[in-house]
């Protein structure tokens, strides 16, 4: 919005400031547009500061918009008492008015501020509508893998031999050196208390029982959360904030069939391996801590032959396989559930890490309890 005073001669706005009496007049020349108005914002400011009266002459001003008009107004407020000069009714009158109009309306009213029990009751309601859609997911996400059960050549092999190049292959270097660090601390913190009781031999049976049965997946999958997690939720995150997901619903393609039975079937099949590579790994980290004190390569090798059992390496790449799918829903859906905003695309990868995390832990207190009422 703006106007232009009859005088056609334009020109850069400046401000000229002289004594009026007892207060101070300030000339404006020049058209007072947005960019004059926050030029000379700061200096008009402070020479209305305590001007009784303030005198707005306006005789020179060539141009005036909304900005510029905001100006003008927020000077005689500062002044609380204020003479225009230079208007004679014309268009910066009928703008100014406009524009005093626009800032005395009244603004939205604030937003009531609910009791206490009743935000309980908000939160509870909003947790419950989230509850439905990561169920609504899971069904979804059951329907499709019946589907691709019933004709396999539908799934894209192409895509899950990507993933599960990314998610596994580009990640053994990782598993493999954290896997050995493992293995290293814990041999090392294992045979300060057993030195006391002369029973370092016993080290090898404590640290094959944790990896295979407790750590190797655990640690495997919190690889797999932090760089497989995050990556689904940002791929499909992004697609959904270009409207991609949209797109294929509005072309007849399931996003679940086509994008996520990939990933979900990479993250299972991967996770096995990478607990394997893991395990290995620290049972290599712990041979070498062993060497340095003192114990043969077969003494190590016979302990582990006699303590740790097949059934411990079944139930430890169980464990992983149900992390890797948890992974991959989890990631998934984050991504998929991603708001609209530039913010869109780290809250998912963020949400998908913290959620895989979470799945995981509460998974193997799961098992924990499974295995121990089963007895293995």
């Amino acid at each position: 919005m703006s106007a232009s005073a009859p005088d056609p001669a334009p020109g850069p706005a400046s401000l000229e400031t002289k004594p009026e009496g007892a207060g101070r007049r300030l000339a404006f020349r020049g058209s007072l547009d947005t960019g004059a108005a926050a030029r000379l914002w700061p200096e008009a400011m402070r020479t209305a500061r305590g001007a009784r009266p303030l005198v707005l002459d306006l005789a020179g001003v060539t141009g005036l918009d909304t900005a510029g008009a905001v100006l003008l107004l927020r000077l005689e407020r500062e002044a609380h008492q204020a003479e225009w000069r230079g208007l004679a009714g014309g268009p910066l009158q009928a703008l100014l008015d406009r524009t005093r109009a626009a800032l005395d309306r009244p603004g939205p009213p604030p937003q009531p501020t609910l009791p206490f029990l009743a935000r309980v009751g908000q939160a509870t309601l909003d947790q419950g509508k989230g509850m439905v859609v990561r169920i609504a997911f899971l069904g979804e996400a059951i329907v499709a893998s019946l589907g691709a059960v019933r004709a396999p050549w539908r799934l894209r092999w192409s895509e899950i031999l990507r993933h599960l190049d990314e998610a596994g292959l580009r990640a053994f270097g990782l598993t493999i050196l954290l896997g050995f660090l493992i293995g290293l601390i814990l041999a090392f913190q294992s045979s300060i208390p057993m030195k006391q009781f002369g029973a370092e031999i016993f080290i090898p049976n404590l640290v094959g029982i944790s990896l295979l049965r407790e750590l190797g997946p655990l640690m495997a999958a919190v690889i797999l959360s932090g760089r497989t997690g995050s990556a689904y939720a940002a791929e499909l995150g992004t697609m959904t904030v270009n409207e991609e997901i949209d797109a294929l619903r509005i072309m007849g393609i399931d996003p679940i069939a086509w994008l996520v039975l990939p990933r979900l079937l990479a993250a299972m099949l991967v996770m096995p391996v990478l607990a394997l590579l893991m395990n290995l790994a620290g049972l290599l980290g712990m041979s070498v801590v062993m060497g340095t004190l003192g114990f043969p390569l077969v003494a190590v090798v016979n302990q582990l032959q006699a303590w740790v059992h097949l059934g411990d390496l079944a139930g430890g790449l169980a464990k992983a396989a149900a992390f890797g799918l948890a992974i991959g829903l989890v990631g998934c859906r984050a991504g998929l559930a991603a708001g609209r905003g530039p913010r869109a695309v780290g809250d998912a990868a963020t949400s998908a890490v913290v959620g895989g995390i979470v799945s995981i832990v509460l998974l193997d207190g799961i098992f924990a309890v499974l295995f121990f009422r089963l007895g293995w």
